[in-house]
């Protein structure tokens, strides 16, 4: 039994030893073994208690990060509905609201799903089965090339999040700026190996995911040119006890690389809240039209939401302004119109 005021815990016999020789090399540093738990532990709650100030990362010839402007990506993702005429309408208003990237999503149908799920009956414009859907969804090299070829035009950045590692090679040939993985696959370690290797820089979505399996996909990725989001993987999310903002400023304490925010929601309040919370980067869907087929667009913004969401990516940062508390020339004369006493 433990003394009074103690309780015991179980180390691994590794551990001990190490404690134990470290106690014997340093006589007189740290005295016994329990002030070197309790040590060891005030320094690791210190570590994780503090707001850190990562490294901005570089996507395209944007630099996204701390004192950087807010990064905003469109996800075009499936809602183009297989149609290369509504793709472009969809990087047209993204380039007009003033997005800085637009997303698209790569998948290798035979790979991605088994031959069960795609037999399965669903009834879609491209057919009977769930795999007429999904082949119908999935755009390839021909259109990239034409995605890739508007979006130089348009000049605006564009990248996808692959679903399998052969998408990977596919995206290599386009030689894209960075990676997106999706929140389904953040534990899919064979595709976060392979795009680990292409050396891109890497935005990870965080939806669907404890914080064990997120710090285990960030110990393996590593800190340098990663980006992480905050997300609820609702379609749509509508109830405001599941958006966690606060977990974006637990990220910034956990992880020192730039956090954002992927949202779901049909409206733009959460996404501009998130931005006051120091977002550097905001993923939205978006669509043409709610009302068009598609799984996808309810969870997504129409042409004056993304507008404002970029608009509020520039206006947030302003409003925030400094941290240094200052009489601002607009108050000087206000001073001598209504401060009547000073003998402070």
């Amino acid at each position: 039994m433990p003394k009074e005021g103690y309780g015991s815990i179980t180390i691994p016999e590794a551990l001990n030893t190490r404690v134990s020789e470290f106690l014997e090399k340093n006589v007189g540093l740290i005295t016994n073994k329990t002030q070197a738990f309790s040590q060891a532990w005030q320094i690791y709650e210190n570590l994780f208690t503090q707001i850190k100030n990562p490294k901005p990362v570089a996507i395209g010839n944007r630099l996204v990060g701390p004192n950087q402007p807010i990064f905003v990506i469109a996800e075009v993702g499936i809602n183009h509905n297989g149609d290369m005429k509504i793709c472009k309408q969809m990087i047209d208003m993204a380039v007009e609201a003033g997005c800085d990237a637009v997303k698209f999503q790569k998948r290798t149908i035979d790979l991605v799903y088994t031959k069960e799920e795609l037999s399965k009956p669903r009834e879609s414009p491209f057919g009977t089965t769930n795999g007429d859907l999904k082949r119908g969804l999935e755009f390839g090299e021909k259109e990239y090339k034409e995605i890739d070829e508007y979006c130089k035009e348009k000049k605006i950045i564009w990248f996808a999040s692959p679903w399998d590692v052969l998408s990977v090679d596919f995206l290599e040939k386009f030689d894209v700026p960075c990676y997106k993985i999706a929140s389904a696959s953040l534990t899919d370690k064979e595709l976060l190996t392979k795009i680990k290797n292409t050396g891109k820089p890497i935005i990870l979505s965080t939806g669907m995911s404890t914080m064990e399996q997120i710090q285990k996909a960030v110990e393996f990725l590593g800190n340098e040119n990663l980006i992480i989001l905050h997300c609820t993987s609702t379609y749509p999310t509508l109830d405001y006890k599941e958006f966690d903002l606060n977990v974006i400023n637990t990220f910034r304490k956990y992880f020192d690389c730039p956090i954002g925010y992927s949202g779901h929601e049909p409206d733009t309040f959460p996404t501009i809240m998130a931005m006051v919370l120091d977002a550097a980067v905001i993923e939205r869907h978006i669509t043409l039209s709610r009302a068009m087929f598609g799984s996808d667009q309810a969870a997504s913004l129409e042409k004056k939401g993304i507008e404002l969401i970029c608009q509020r990516a520039k206006d947030i940062p302003v409003i925030l302004g400094s941290s240094t508390k200052h009489v601002h020339n607009s108050e000087k004369p206000i001073i001598q119109k209504l401060r009547r006493i000073n003998n402070l």
